[in-house]
């Protein structure tokens, strides 16, 4: 794309209507730019077009906005996500050396919105380019850097320090490796020196400021948003280790930081809570900067440290009285907890400081706030992510827990005598009057749950903070026996979270009593306490006795089942739990775990369909979508296998929601409805009703099988039919068509394993007459791959695929149909893949088959192998059967799943409840260790003294120890 008048003319009017009000209009200028990026220089006429002063300013932000998300989809664009999609074309390089070489001075020059998306735009580049492949570009900004100080141009200078902060990022999150270390020292080398110098030069700027009493308000934001960033772009360079430039001018870093934390800035901090933040903001960076000290140079900074832990301290009692200082509160606990779990924890040792801490830090920050209040009614799901999932803690009252637990490593019983204290003083200002004081009975409830330690291993916690019991039945029962579901709700989700934590310990008959109360909580208006409700009826199905026995059981649900299932049901009902996935994860729960009586079944498939209709028209919720199937294929296991006549019932619900997934192309659910279709051929008894045979028909075209995310549940699914109707095979090709569909996915090393399933279910469920036609096809397909590009999975497989075949059609037909495709392969195949790869496998099923297949080829083949490689096979059985799977088998080399691709669309999701039974082909055989040495002792019988000679000349000595110890054991010898 040329840049030249008509040019800009298109673009200009393209980037005006994509900020249309107007959807058509938008569209086609969507569509216009969408096809103009494929063109050649498309990302440098946007540039020229952002450059362009003569246009309007707001098609200019619009431009500059496309010229970042351009960058990011094809600077170093990966593959699609999907195998059809088409790759992106990649900007060529002469235009990225002209958009690199423009980029710098052009941001500089720009307003601060277009700035900001330009500076975006070349951390875009930094991420794949700096610093090796654009050596120019650091020397280039510190020259800037330094023009615009003197000029006290601090607008650019943030622009600036804004880029560097996010092109050092990677220096935080990064794995610690050579390159990245070289990488660091070329930034340390041409920044470590210029950093400093612009923000002692800041610091001069701010300290004239205040000096002379006539601070402007604008100006000295800016200085601080610059020290900031400075501060940022220290954490950087200091994350992975202490540099030596950094060691040698520690002195006036940290006394300026320190001097950040105890200024204040009257003309910025009592004039609204924007300048405020700016302050805090600087703030909390430098308590994150002296908290990575503290971790990680804890020697170098010991003489710092006093001084840091007043700051901090004085700061912490004015923030935690102020709920818009979240942040800053947030960092300067954090490094307080630092340093009380580090050498110098005798800081903390005092009784009047852990008293003041408990007061003036702990407390405040536990207490509910109104902003609290606020994210409970107006957004549940960001309330429990934090709340009860763990996930807050950079929060204050999370965070406020851990100061506690990180002094109590050193002083447990001062800090548990301390808190039980103030839990004790909470619930006394609650008794006197509970409507008023209820937040205080919140807090005491909270810091028993945040405090509780998680014993390990496992979901029991412990506390000695309270009696538990006590607690629970003085302080928690009281809310959850609450007539009204809907008063205080905040209580009510504490009292369900302390009932959720420690199910472990309340008694079954406690814990039974009030079943029937947490489930009157599904009807609560409140999102968060259904929610709590449902999770805490999940967990107490999952707790165990003696760590295997379900504590709770199908009879103890059973006399309100029927309530518990309405009440779930009726919950998805209210505003903004349509799709709440605690209480789908319940529903699945109970289903697995109750007897499910045909009129529980039939209400439950009614609305688990009425469910699945819905969500069909918009999947938004993953999690929630996957506990929904999840709890089909249990209904369906549980509720089919107990009554088999409700199958046809189930379908009839059921098919009609999964032909709409099919129909409606609601490619998210298509892994989903396979396994369950899958499930329900499985569980019909033959001949398959007719309405499968059409989706069996479905199944063999070649377009079921592009899509990869796909193909697991098309193999289960195609088993289940083979397994089902093998009879169908013999009709209208399709034995062709299934054995194309192996063909496919055995040429490929991402999908081989699952082309061994389709084989291995075909060469088991069909006869032998039936399958010989094919049979050269099928070695010829597994002996390219063998060829082109084998793999320890795709070798195991084979080994797997052969025994399967010995057992079921015999040696001879194994032999013979091999050496058809090429003379005296059979022997050659397995001398070099059977023998060295038998040892490597893995799995109960899949033992007893490779060993008694080996045991049957080297019985029946005595006068199709020679004597040394029937040998070599006997020393395989042996090692794998007499030696632990840790010993003999080899790390595999990964091999990238086909399901890798992390997104909603992409990655197939296996569900646990629709697994098929794992089949074992040779019921027949007990114990494969006796069925070894019983066919050896048989055949020695036969042929005396071949065997023993056999065995000296070719297993190796442990193994002729471990053979002989087989022998004993069974009472069997080999003569």
């Amino acid at each position: 794309m040329e840049w030249n008048p008509e040019t800009a003319q298109f673009l200009s009017q393209c980037f005006l209507n994509t900020l249309s009000p107007l959807p058509e209009p938008r569209r086609r200028a969507e569509t216009a730019l969408a096809e103009a990026s494929e063109k050649s220089n498309y990302g440098l006429a946007v540039l020229h077009l952002v450059a362009e002063p003569s246009v309007d300013e707001q098609i200019r932000q619009s431009a500059a906005v496309n010229f970042k998300n351009h960058l990011k989809a094809r600077w170093d664009p990966s593959p699609p996500r999907e195998p059809n999609l088409p790759a992106l074309n990649p900007i060529s390089d002469p235009e990225k050396a002209l958009i690199k070489s423009l980029i710098v001075s052009l941001m500089l020059k720009s307003s601060p919105k277009i700035q900001s998306q330009l500076s975006e735009a070349l951390a875009v580049i930094g991420k794949h380019d700096f610093p090796k492949a654009w050596e120019s570009l650091l020397p280039e900004l510190v020259a800037n850097l330094d023009s615009l100080t003197q000029a006290n141009d601090y607008v650019s200078v943030n622009g600036v320090l804004a880029t560097i902060n996010s092109l050092f990022k990677k220096f935080r999150y990064q794995f610690k490796t050579n390159e990245l270390l070289l990488d660091l020292k070329y930034c340390l080398d041409n920044f470590a020196k210029p950093l400093l110098e612009v923000f002692k030069r800041t610091v001069n700027l701010i300290d004239q400021a205040v000096a002379s009493g006539a601070a402007n308000a604008a100006n000295l934001k800016v200085y601080i948003e610059s020290q900031r960033l400075c501060c940022r772009i220290f954490y950087s360079l200091n994350f992975q280790e202490l540099p030596e430039f950094f060691e040698d001018h520690m002195d006036e870093w940290m006394i300026e930081f320190k001097k950040y934390l105890t200024v204040k800035y009257p003309v910025l901090e009592d004039t609204g809570n924007d300048g405020l933040a700016v302050v805090d903001g600087l703030r909390a960076a430098v308590c994150e900067n002296i908290g990575l000290y503290m971790e990680k140079e804890e020697e170098l900074f010991q003489k710092y440290l006093s001084g840091f832990v007043e700051a901090v301290w004085s700061l912490l009692v004015v923030s935690s009285a102020s709920s818009s200082r979240e942040r800053l509160t947030v960092t300067a606990i954090k490094f307080l907890t630092t340093v009380s779990t580090s050498v110098h924890h005798t800081l903390f040792e005092r009784d009047d400081i852990l008293e003041q801490i408990t007061q003036s830090i702990v407390i405040p920050n536990v207490m509910l706030r109104d902003e609290d209040e606020e994210l409970f009614e107006m957004n549940y799901i960001e309330f429990i992510r934090r709340d009860m999932e763990g996930s807050d803690l950079d929060t204050r009252r999370r965070i406020a827990c851990e100061l506690l637990k990180g002094i109590g490593m050193h002083y447990k019983d001062k800090v548990t005598s301390k808190v039980s204290l103030q839990i004790k003083n909470c619930l006394g200002l609650f008794s006197q009057n509970p409507d008023a004081n209820w937040k205080y009975k919140d807090c005491a409830i909270y810091l028993v749950v945040s405090l509780a330690t998680k014993k390990a291993g496992g979901s029991s916690v412990s506390t000695d903070l309270v009696d538990v019991e006590n607690f629970f039945g003085s302080v928690i029962v009281p809310e959850l026996q609450s007539r009204d579901v809907n008063a205080f709700p905040m209580l009510k989700a504490g009292a369900l979270k302390f009932f959720t934590m420690f199910r472990n310990q309340l008694p079954k008959t406690v814990a039974m009593a009030l079943l029937p109360d947490v489930v009157r909580f599904l009807a609560s208006e409140s999102n968060v306490v259904h929610s709590y409700a449902a999770s805490c009826i999940e967990k107490l199905l999952l707790v165990k006795d003696d760590g295997t026995r379900a504590r709770y059981t199908a009879t103890d649900i059973s006399p309100f089942l029927l309530v518990l299932m309405t009440n779930l049901f009726s919950a998805m009902e209210k505003p903004e739990s349509e799709e709440n996935h605690y209480i789908m994860k319940c529903i699945m729960r109970v289903l697995g775990a109750a007897e499910i009586s045909r009129d529980v079944a039939s209400a439950c498939i009614t609305g688990l369909t009425n469910v699945l209709n819905r969500v069909c028209q918009n999947p938004k919720n993953p999690i929630f979508n996957h506990y929904l199937f999840e709890s089909v294929a249990v209904l369906i296991r549980r509720a089919c296998e107990r009554d088999p006549t409700l199958i046809s019932a189930f379908e009839g619900s059921l098919f009609p929601s999964l032909q709409m997934v099919l129909a409606n192309d609601v490619s998210e659910f298509f892994p989903y409805a396979f396994q369950l279709l899958a499930q329900l051929v499985e569980l019909n008894r033959p001949p398959v009703p007719q309405h499968y045979v059409q989706i069996f028909e479905i199944l063999l075209l070649p377009e079921s099988w592009k899509k990869s995310a796909n193909v697991p549940a098309l193999v289960r699914l195609l088993q289940a039919f083979l397994r089902k109707a093998p009879h169908e095979l013999n009709q209208q090709g399709r034995l062709s068509n299934v054995l194309g569909i192996f063909n496919t996915l055995i040429s490929s090393p991402s999908t081989d394993d699952q082309g061994f399933y389709v084989l291995n279910t075909v060469i088991e469920n069909l006869g032998y007459d039936v399958i010989s036609p094919f049979m050269g096809h099928i070695w010829v397909s597994l002996f390219n791959r063998l060829q082109q590009g084998r793999t320890v999975k795709f070798l195991k497989n084979l080994v797997i695929f052969m025994s399967l075949f010995l057992v079921k059609h015999g040696l001879q037909h194994l032999m013979v149909s091999m050496n058809a495709v090429q003379k005296d392969v059979f022997q050659t195949i397995v001398e070099q893949f059977w023998v060295p790869n038998l040892k490597l496998i893995t799995g109960s099923v899949e033992l007893k088959l490779t060993s008694v297949a080996s045991t049957k080829l080297i019985c029946e083949s005595s006068t199709l192998l020679d004597s040394k490689v029937r040998g070599k096979v006997l020393d395989s059985i042996v090692t794998l059967l007499s030696r632990p799977e840790e010993e003999r088998v080899l790390e595999e080399p990964e091999v990238p799943d086909f399901g890798e691709t992390v997104g909603y669309n992409a990655t197939f999701v296996h569900l646990y409840n629709a697994g098929k039974k794992e089949e074992d082909p040779l019921k027949e055989v007990n114990d494969p260790k006796q069925y070894l040495v019983a066919s050896l002792a048989n055949l020695s019988a036969v042929s005396p003294r071949t065997y023993p000679q056999l065995i000296r000349e070719n297993l190796e000595a442990a193994n002729q120890a471990a053979l002989l110890q087989l022998c004993r054991s069974y009472n069997l010898s080999i003569v």
